[in-house]
């Protein structure tokens, strides 16, 4: 089977190759359980009651289409800890959002949260490369943001060495790069484009880094982002998701095969939904997930709307692991743009600028709303070696990316080129959308 993949094809736990059949029963078990638990919390007690939801009343999987959901506005209607099930005595750490977006959300875990979490993390790193021998380095955020330390103890659990250089400060990331020769990377993938610029701008070959391996998760990229990290740092790149309202990253993650990403079925119930109808789409078709975490001990989430967009594929994967996966995130519900009536995705407009030549994948959307009719713009980026003073040829790269973002998306935006490193760069969640509409709403 190995010969099928780019390295040896290794399963971190037996767990990962379960029968479905099997594999149903401890589902049907630990939602029982999870009931019981959330049962716990007065918000999922009243409307566990109002519906005459309980543990026994749950016969089969079907049935978790009678419970209810969960949004993030229930967490923070709970705030700031108002969902855990055990006492607070119990929690052993606690983590959370950012809050960019409204009030934070928080999220307790127990020790044995903490255990659960760290295997979660070490089976799609295995599943991606690590080995025990390797050196990572994590270059995710240690606050209340799950990436970090979620990552940092599933390389622990994998025994493989970890420099924890934090994010920021990038020559220096670079500096421990080249001085302690890690195999893997742990970051956004923005966040690898932008060790890749820096690293030539003082004068180093990326690609001559020791670089081998790369785990990017924390926020949305397309495949062509990830054909081009590849090139410019001569990686192979891994996409993983979680969601810290779930548990962090570790809800998913892909394999050698590099086809969509394992879901971890034994300790998540995913479902795909249409957001509008709340009805099952079929196989492959995109919809919203919804996330019912199983062996959650102080927050067990009830059918969580994520709002991230993806589609499930049931298909065995070749590498034995029999989990269904689902596709990289394409966009989110709350982040999809309705212009002039056409539904936009930023990644959308993402895949259109890394199909031109000359085109950095550093780019801003901003929407705007003069006399009641949407307008966007896209700042982007050239390319230094295709930066030119001659107008005729930025007029010519203009027009090319107009016509790629209209064919990829319907919509007619006006383009502004910028310089060479104009746009921000971001260390975290890079900000691709400024919607002055809501702005103003």
């Amino acid at each position: 089977m190995s010969t099928e993949f780019p390295y040896e094809n290794r399963i971190f736990d037996p767990a990962e190759t379960m029968p479905r059949a099997d594999l149903h029963a401890l589902q049907l078990q630990r939602l029982r359980e999870t009931v019981a638990r959330a049962g716990q919390v007065p918000f999922y007690a009243s409307l566990f009651k109002k519906e005459g939801i309980t543990p026994e009343s749950i016969k089969t999987l079907d049935d978790l289409r009678r419970l209810p959901f969960t949004n993030k506005s229930d967490m923070r209607d709970n705030y700031p800890l108002g969902l855990c099930a055990v006492p607070r005595a119990e929690l052993a750490r606690i983590h959370g959002s950012s809050g960019t977006t409204g009030m934070p959300t928080f999220v307790g875990y127990t020790r044995n949260d903490l255990d659960m979490w760290a295997g979660l993390c070490a089976r799609f790193l295995v599943a991606g490369g690590l080995r025990p021998e390797h050196t990572v380095q994590v270059s995710f955020g240690y606050g209340l943001f799950t990436g970090g330390f979620g990552l940092h103890y599933g390389i622990e659990r994998v025994g493989a060495a970890i420099i924890p250089a934090a994010s920021g400060n990038t020559s220096r990331q670079i500096m421990l790069m080249r001085d302690l020769q890690p195999e893997v990377l742990i970051c956004t993938p923005s966040y690898a484009l932008n060790i890749a610029e820096v690293c030539r701008s003082m004068g180093l070959d990326p690609r001559e880094l020791s670089l081998k391996f790369a785990h990017f998760g924390g926020e949305m990229w397309t495949e062509d982002m990830r054909a081009q990290i590849e090139r410019e740092l001569d990686i192979l790149a891994f996409n993983n998701y979680g969601l810290s309202e779930i548990i962090g990253p570790g809800v998913s993650g892909e394999c050698a095969a590099r086809s969509g990403m394992h879901l971890q079925e034994d300790h998540f119930l995913v479902e795909c939904l249409d957001p509008d109808t709340l009805e099952p789409v079929e196989d492959y078709a995109y919809g919203e997930l919804v996330i019912t975490a199983l062996t959650r001990e102080a927050m067990p989430m009830i059918r969580y709307r994520t709002r991230d967009i993806a589609a499930l594929d049931p298909c065995p994967c070749a590498c034995g692991r029999t989990s269904r996966r689902m596709g990289r995130v394409v966009g989110r519900t709350d982040d999809m743009l309705i212009i002039r009536g056409v539904n936009v995705f930023p990644s959308q407009i993402e895949e259109a600028l890394l199909a031109v030549e000359g085109a950095a994948p550093h780019y801003l959307i901003e929407v705007n709303r003069p006399n009641n009719l949407d307008e966007v713009s896209v700042k982007v980026e050239v390319r230094p070696e295709f930066f030119s003073d001659k107008m005729s040829e930025m007029q010519a790269l203009r027009d090319r990316i107009d016509r790629k973002i209209q064919a990829y998306t319907g919509i007619h935006v006006t383009v502004e080129l910028v310089a060479p490193k104009t746009i921000e760069r971001s260390v975290g969640k890079a900000v691709r959308v400024v919607d002055n509409r809501k702005l103003r709403s």
